[in-house]
């Protein structure tokens, strides 16, 4: 091949393409991307030595030593220079590449850069101006993300809290936290009340740290926002040594209620805790130098009455003192009910000296009734959240959306085959799969997200402030985590869950339509194969039926022999000669006659029917070709493969089964494959087409251009023929544009030693015009249509040629 012919294979590429004569290293062709990133015209790099385009030392070292048989392989970052004396960033890769007369060029593919580069030295200044804003403030910073990942904090920071300078130079985020956590007297209130702190992206704190140094630091928490959602935390640290040493002395005086049966909380006039005593340490799971700072306005609240703090101040302020029930916020997340009497402390001239809150707990109190709660809201065996909770959050969801328009989705999940577990297991075994499978959901969706299990296998997740992307997202990240494998016990095995959605307030108004629909989408996602997602269209429940009828339908049709196989002749493009067949299986249906297989096919493919059906094809197309072999006039059939057949694990073992069956030579048959099973799992792909052709199968790629048409694949894949998709064969005639592009087709199909054939040929034109590109085969209405067995023997025994003149 000379190098004028990859002129039109690199044309249509995105890449910018340099074809190099390795011994006089001058451009032998260029295409369009290439000179539009050189600025120059079309043309203009044919001819021009590579060193006068490269703008770095190395480059021009290794154009300079370049061997014409050196074998490696260069992909690098480097800089072009273009006419105007510029240079642009390119990403480059030197491919050396053989010839068909054997002749050695230079594969030069680029892009460009210079958006990267762009991007990553704004990105550079933005880094050095929030570091000098870190720098420049007056309190200590520490910014971490959602888990705890420290992301930076400045010198300030490093000094109050004297961070060694190990620490400093070497990062070790877990080293610091435990640095910080021994820098307290007692460690285990600090870490509790960070991991509260952590639990709650949006809770914002103010507490008081006192060192082991003798340092007492304030620290302020607030959540960090990324459109209006949390993305990490920033904690402020201020040095209030001087300010706490007065506070100091409220502590030592409030000793003398340390002897209390009552749990005592003293604070300041702000309300901010400044001492309590030992019963009030145990009743808050704090220590006293944990709580102070504190405010009590924060650490008690009232779920029943949300103006509680305006009823407080205006009862203290006119009375002096507040009475009522009131919860402690514990750092677990919990609270402790309690009765509580609030009492101000007043100078000689009334103004406010401190406040003493006095309080009685009342957990015991509320735990029965807390307990029938939680049996009416949660699910009794994985302790999630049950329909009453769901109702519940939804009705708030669609509350809220109908003021802020915020769209949220909602998810029905069912277990795929679980049933087979508690038939062979037992229902305790599979209860404890349902707990596992629990456990994995959760971890997959937000705090702000509802998952209730509605009973048996059947979950119910409510996505908040979710639209179609995010819901997809989430549907994916539940389905990977069903997938894994589940060990319980000695027993390890995998499972997968079929997902319906449904968006508010396009698939519904209430709850009950959101979870119907969404049931009626799982419903979907079963009859095509399980274990992905759909999501609901308001066509779904008239389609349901009608592919309800028609996979029946089908499998009473296989049952009664009701489908038959028809085969369309293959011809020789040169000489019009015989070349082979494509088996079409066609539906003769008592009623409707002869059905298309545009009408049924995607249904078979939706519902796995299209398994038993394929494999129905490839025995009566196998049969049929053993019996034109015994007759004497041997024809290779062509069959079609479904992807959810050659995803079947027994795929490869039926074919052989079935050609030692019938008694068939292997190269009489051959496989048609789309370009979506290939691309689907490309290791599995490659492992069972190896075995295809080591049995001696030919393999076919149906319908090429159409889809991916990576030649990643085309050059793994041991592949024997290309047919090309009769879109760009129905004018061919006419449009230059498709004639290239099935120029293209067959001089890539040539140069990877395969064979390509034409499909849908039906005019003498298209044939002439397929002659002259170099296809190799065709088949369509100019040659003849699909015809059962006995039309295509007699088509044959009359020596029938296509119609060319």
């Amino acid at each position: 091949m000379s190098h004028l012919h990859w002129a039109p294979l690199t044309e249509g590429l995105l890449e910018a393409v340099w074809v190099v004569d390795p011994h006089t290293r001058r451009i032998l062709t260029a295409n369009g991307a290439a000179t539009r990133l050189q600025q120059l015209d079309p043309g203009a790099l044919n001819g021009v030595p590579v060193t006068d385009l490269v703008a770095t030392p190395q480059d021009h070292l290794f154009w300079e030593a370049l061997a014409p048989d050196q074998p490696d392989t260069l992909h690098s970052d480097t800089q072009l220079r273009r006419a105007d004396g510029s240079t642009v960033w390119v990403e480059r890769r030197i491919t050396p590449m053989q010839t068909e007369d054997g002749a050695s060029v230079y594969l030069v593919a680029m892009q460009d850069k210079t958006q990267q580069h762009q991007t990553e030295q704004q990105l550079e200044t933005l880094l050095a101006e929030l570091r000098a804003t870190l720098e420049s403030t007056a309190d200590g910073l520490l910014v971490c993300d959602l888990d705890g990942g420290i992301r930076a904090f400045n010198r300030l920071f490093a000094r109050l809290w004297e961070l060694p300078e190990e620490l400093l130079t070497h990062r070790n985020d877990d080293a610091v936290h435990a640095y910080l956590a021994n820098s307290v007297p007692d460690p285990t209130p600090y870490l509790q009340r960070l991991g509260q702190i952590q639990r709650s992206p949006l809770l914002e704190t103010d507490d008081v740290l006192v060192l082991r140094s003798g340092r007492i630091l304030e620290r302020l928490s607030r959540p960090q926002l990324a459109r209006g959602r949390p993305i990490g935390r920033v904690y402020v640290f201020r040095d209030i040594t001087e300010r706490s040493a007065t506070e100091a002395q409220l502590k030592l005086a409030a000793k003398v209620f340390e002897s209390s049966l009552e749990a005592i909380f003293v604070t300041d006039p702000a309300h901010r805790i400044a001492v309590c005593n030992p019963v009030a340490e145990r009743m808050a799971q704090r220590s006293s130098q944990a709580l102070q700072g504190v405010s009590a306005r924060e650490l008690f609240y009232s779920p029943t009455q949300r103006d509680w703090l305006s009823d407080l101040d205006e009862k203290l302020n006119a009375r002096g003192y507040w009475e009522g029930d009131i919860w402690l916020r514990q750092p677990d997340g919990s609270a402790t009910a309690l009765q509580a009497s609030w009492v101000v402390l007043r100078d000689g001239d009334g103004s406010a000296l401190n406040t003493v809150v006095f309080v009685k707990d009342l957990s015991e109190k509320l735990a029965a009734q807390q307990r029938i709660e939680q049996l009416a809201y949660t699910d009794a065996l994985t302790g999630l959240p049950n329909r009453l909770m769901l109702t519940e959050r939804v009705g708030h969801a669609i509350r809220l959306a109908e003021r802020n328009r915020a769209p949220f989705a909602v998810m029905f999940l069912d277990l795929d085959r679980f049933k087979s577990i508690n038939d062979s297991l037992g229902h305790l075994f599979g209860d404890r799969v349902l707990i596992e499978i629990g456990q994995r959901l959760k971890h997959c969706l937000r705090q702000t997200d509802t998952l209730c299990r509605l009973g048996g296998d059947e979950f119910v997740v409510h996505l908040h402030d979710a639209d179609h992307a995010g819901a997809e997202i989430s549907a994916q990240r539940i389905i990977d985590a069903v997938t894994r494998p589940v060990q319980i016990d000695d027993m390890s095995f995998n499972l997968s869950c079929s997902v319906g959605i449904a968006l508010y307030p396009h698939d519904g108004q209430t709850l009950d339509e959101l979870i119907q629909h969404a049931d009626t989408a799982m419903y979907q996602v079963k009859e095509r194969g399980k274990g992905h997602y759909r999501f609901y269209r308001p066509q779904m429940n008239a389609d349901l039926l009608s592919r309800i009828q028609m996979d029946h339908a089908m499998r009473e049709g296989l049952k009664r022999r009701e489908f038959v196989l028809h085969y369309q002749p293959r011809a020789d493009l040169q000489t019009g000669a015989l070349s082979g067949c494509e088996a079409l299986v066609r539906w003769n249906h008592p009623e409707r006659g002869m059905v298309s297989p545009g009408t049924f096919i995607t249904v078979a493919e939706e519902s796995g029917f299209i398994v038993a059906l394929g494999d129905w094809v490839l025995q009566a197309a196998v049969q049929q070709a053993a019996a034109w072999l015994r007759t004497g006039t041997p024809c290779q059939v062509a069959v079609n493969v479904s992807a959810l057949q050659f995803q079947q694990a027994h795929f490869v073992h039926g074919v052989a089964q079935t050609l030692a069956e019938h008694g068939l030579p292997p190269h009489l048959l051959e496989l048609e494959l789309t370009e979506s099973i290939l691309i689907h799992d490309a290791d599995e792909a490659l492992e069972r087409l190896q075995a295809l052709a080591q049995l001696g199968v030919q393999l076919a790629l149906d319908d090429f251009g159409t889809g991916y048409s990576s030649l990643t694949y085309l050059k793994r894949f041991p592949l024997h023929k290309l047919k090309i998709d009769r879109t760009f064969i129905a004018s061919l005639h006419e449009d230059e544009a498709d004639a290239a592009i099935v120029a293209a087709i067959v001089q890539m199909g040539h140069a990877m030693k395969m064979a390509v054939v034409a499909e849908g040929v039906e005019l003498p034109a298209q044939h002439h015009r397929l002659q002259q590109l170099g296809c190799d085969q065709f088949q369509g209405f100019l040659y003849a249509p699909a015809v059962p067995a006995d039309a295509f023997e007699r088509l044959v025994a009359a020596g029938t040629r296509p119609q060319v003149d």
